[in-house]
């Protein structure tokens, strides 16, 4: 994939600037959750890991890999995680590390903010108490 020339010249979503930044400390597996947001709801729809090895996609890129998952939403949480070495962890590690997250979710949906959440746009969520 290609760097946008938006990026180039630090332009960009609030998504590449924290992907930028991120990604200086190196590769790293992010865990994503896609939610619904309607009033003073916010719904977990689906939820996937991938790992990162470079910073040359933006939110544009995330976005088409984000429509596979066939359901319409409204913000995307990104969790980072490396393994104890400070890069990738393994598929098993990611997807038991997911569970974990889907469980806290489920019991608190302010753990959204213990990552980096954005809407549609790329631009940064917060989740707040009702």
């Amino acid at each position: 994939m290609s760097t946008s020339s938006g990026r180039e010249r630090g332009l960009g979503t609030d998504f590449d600037r924290w992907l930028g930044r991120l990604f200086r400390k190196g590769p790293f597996t992010a865990l994503i959750v896609l939610v619904r947001i309607a009033q003073t709801k916010v719904e977990p729809l689906r939820s996937t890991f991938v790992h990162v090895v470079g910073d040359a996609i933006d939110w544009g890129d995330i976005v088409l890999m984000l429509r596979g998952a066939g359901v319409n939403w409204d913000g995307a949480a990104f969790f980072p995680t490396r393994d104890d070495d400070g890069g990738l962890v393994p598929d098993e590690t990611a997807r038991a590390r997911l569970r974990e997250l889907e469980t806290a979710l489920r019991g608190n949906r302010l753990v959204l903010n213990e990552g980096a959440f954005f809407d549609v746009w790329g631009r940064t969520l917060k989740v707040e108490e009702a």
